[in-house]
C-alpha cells in the first residue's frame, strides 16, 4: 500500500488566515497535510528570505487536526524551513493560500503566495498559490474550496512538468 501524499500547506496572509484554514480543509481529502505560515501577514513579501536573524518555526494548536507550525521568517522561508529542517518527509505537493485577493498581472512579482509556491517549485515539487479576488476578512470561500479541489485532483493525476508552479485566481462568488 501506498502511502498518501505529504502536501505542505502555507500563505502569506498569516497562521490565522480565514483562507488558510480553507485550504487545509480541502487538502485533508487529498493526502497527509502539515501547516506553516508566519505569524502574522507578509502580503508583498514576494520571495523574500531572512538573513539578519535567526528563524524560529513553533509548533501551535492543530487546525483541523493537521500539525500547524507559526514561523518568525516569510512564507518562502516557511517552505524553506519544511524542506530543510521542519519534517521527516519532503512534501509531494506545496500548496499557498487561499490568499485574501486577486494575484494577477504585476501583482504576481510582489506577492508572497506565490513566493511560497515558487519556492516549492524550485525543489522540483508540484505547487499552486490559490487566492480569491476578495479582500475581506470574512470572505466566502466556499465555491472557491470547489475549484480548489478540482485544480488539486487534475494536478494529482496529471502532474506538472518538473520545477514548474500554477497560479490561481478565483473571482469573487464563482
Amino acid at each position: 500500500m501506498s502511502e498518501k501524499p505529504f502536501i505542505l500547506v502555507t500563505n502569506d496572509d498569516g497562521i490565522h488566515a480565514k483562507g488558510l484554514r480553507e485550504l487545509v480543509e480541502v487538502m485533508h481529502f487529498f493526502g497527509d497535510v502539515a501547516v506553516i505560515s508566519s505569524e502574522v501577514s507578509m502580503s508583498g513579501k514576494s520571495c523574500a528570505i531572512t538573513v539578519d536573524q535567526p528563524l524560529r518555526a513553533t509548533e501551535i494548536e492543530k487546525i483541523l487536526g493537521v500539525p500547524t507550525y507559526k514561523s518568525t521568517g516569510t512564507p518562502v522561508d516557511s517552505v524553506k524551513l519544511s524542506f530543510n529542517s521542519l519534517f521527516e518527509r519532503t512534501p509531494d505537493f506545496v500548496v499557498s493560500g487561499i490568499n485574501h485577493g486577486a494575484n494577477s498581472g504585476i501583482s504576481v512579482i510582489y506577492s508572497g503566495t506565490m513566493g511560497a509556491a515558487i519556492e516549492g517549485s524550485l525543489h522540483g515539487v508540484p505547487s499552486i498559490g490559490f487566492s480569491l479576488d476578495d479582500y475581506s476578512a470574512d470572505a466566502d470561500f466556499s465555491k472557491a474550496k470547489i475549484v480548489v479541489a478540482k485544480i488539486f485532483q487534475s494536478v494529482m493525476e496529471n502532474g506538472l512538468p518538473p520545477f514548474t508552479c500554477l497560479n490561481v485566481n478565483i473571482p469573487q462568488g464563482k
